[in-house]
């Protein structure tokens, strides 16, 4: 007899992440205070899924991680408890075990590494079916090298314990195709942040995504809105996140997510190794992600006081764990920021700010003084007075137009925007000047890319220099992980 589709596994389940401490510990505590911060939205949790870097973890980590879950969870949501392993063996361990540890379904990747054939796969998931927990066949291609394509979800879908399908490959067509052929028989989960109101839309049960461990509430009201016939409501807030999701999708997954839950402060500590900081979730990606969490109000805003020789400002901003609660000494202030693709757009700002009578004005009008026809300098805003220096030889009319004009106008957005968000408040732009020395790649011709990466670019250095980041604790704590974009140490 088949097991006909179980009514409650719909809706959104965040594929958590395991929170690690510095000694690459798993935090008990952190997980748990993780799955309270997302509970009062889903309606259910994945642990040691591909987020929770179920592929670092020991069995009896993995277990435990389950155990916690099922604690935190009892009666408010349901565990989907990742079991996925390399071997048929090894997978009947850890599905049996999350068994006895009262998940209420097992999420099963496609075995990886040696890639099965699909009878080999469908074999895989019929040696599981005896053990009496739903399963959720799991098809992330990018990641275990094997597509589960339709005929073979098809013949699994008979299987009488397979509940449910999470497909992350992002191919819409294969979507369309679990549609024809399962749907109605076994749930069917997007987990391919990028596409899940599109996959809901369509038809789609659930979701299964990475994102959703920081945008739980929205993502419920995306799944909400879907279901209720609004998607234009659905659309217009998957574009709010977007930016967020193709990060996370496409710039180191679980360590994305951990930065953002980081700034968000909700520590969860870093990827185990060799996922580093700063290499596949790069700085200026890092940066970004907390521009738009920001956006979407789940970075929190705190007042924090600049102290100037002559007069105290408080202003308001919103703070990451590393933030000061005094920004002082102002003789200069050092901040650098990177943006792109592509590489020839690439965006590379190094920032000094300083006040006005100080080393950085005298710097300044020295430059002026000396300054060259083929490199010329200007003073491109005023309040607060802002040089632009390029790091280049400028020999064209093309290269003068990107360095003058569209360079120049993103700078200038960044100054504008930093205004408005505190960093740069109107109490302090009579005190202090900036000098700021922007790369434009000889070779670039993307004029758009020029003006965002360069908008991009220098609002990070901004906040790098107010900030004093890198702080001493982050070098330390990265010193092994340092990655410059032209990938050398800085």
């Amino acid at each position: 007899m088949l097991m006909v589709k179980v009514d409650w596994f719909k809706g959104v389940f965040p594929a958590l992440v395991t929170p690690f401490d510095e000694n690459e510990n798993f935090d008990e505590e952190k997980f748990r205070a993780l799955i309270r911060y997302v509970l009062p939205y889903v309606n259910g949790v994945v642990p040691c899924g591909t987020t929770g870097e179920f592929v670092y973890m020991s069995h009896e980590e993995r277990n435990r991680a389950i155990e916690i879950a099922v604690e935190e969870c009892k009666g408010k949501a349901k565990v989907v408890a990742g079991t996925g392993a390399s071997s048929t063996k090894e997978t009947i361990e850890l599905t049996k075990k999350a068994k006895e540890l009262g998940a209420d379904a097992a999420l099963v990747v496609s075995p990886f590494y040696f890639k099965p054939t699909y009878n080999e796969l469908y074999e895989h998931y019929q040696a599981l079916d005896e053990i009496g927990i739903p399963l959720i066949l799991y098809n992330i291609p990018q990641c275990s090298g094997v597509h589960k394509e339709w005929w073979t979800t098809e013949g699994l879908a008979d299987l009488k314990s397979v509940i449910g399908i999470k497909d992350s490959s992002g191919i819409m067509p294969f979507m369309m195709s679990l549609f024809e052929k399962v749907k109605g028989k076994i749930a069917i989960f997007c987990g391919h942040d990028e596409i899940g109101s599109a996959a809901l839309a369509a038809g789609a049960d659930g979701v299964i995504l990475a994102s959703a461990n920081m945008l739980p509430d929205i993502w419920k009201e995306i799944y909400d809105s879907t279901k209720k016939g609004d998607y234009a409501r659905a659309a217009e807030l998957q574009k709010s996140i977007q930016k967020i999701a193709r990060i996370v999708v496409r710039q180191g997954g679980n360590e994305a997510v951990k930065e953002g839950l980081n700034m968000m402060g909700i520590p969860v500590g870093r990827s185990r190794r060799p996922v580093m900081p700063g290499d596949v979730c790069r700085r200026e990606d890092r940066e970004e992600l907390r521009i738009e969490l920001e956006g979407l109000g789940k970075i929190p805003s705190k007042k924090i006081i600049y102290k100037l020789p002559n007069k105290t400002i408080e202003t308001k901003v919103p703070s990451i764990p590393e933030t000061p609660n005094i920004v002082d000494n102002w003789t200069m202030r050092v901040g650098e920021g990177y943006a792109g693709p592509p590489m020839y757009e690439l965006a590379h700002v190094d920032l000094l700010i300083g006040l006005k009578g100080g080393p950085v004005e005298k710097a300044m009008d020295k430059a002026l003084e000396l300054d060259k026809k083929e490199n010329k300098l200007r003073i491109i805003n005023e309040r607060p007075k802002t040089l632009l220096v390029p790091t280049i030889t400028v020999r064209t009319k093309k290269a003068a137009e990107h360095i003058y004009t569209h360079a120049t106008n993103g700078v200038n957005l960044a100054i504008e925007l930093s205004k408005k968000d505190g960093f740069l408040p109107e109490t302090i732009l009579d005190d202090i000047v900036m000098i700021a020395n922007v790369f434009v790649h000889p070779s670039a011709a993307n004029v758009k890319r020029i003006n965002v990466n360069n908008y991009k670019a220098m609002r990070y250095a901004i906040r790098k220099a107010i900030e004093a980041r890198p702080t001493l604790k982050e070098l330390i704590e990265e010193k092994e992980c340092a990655r410059h974009p032209f990938r050398y140490t800085p």
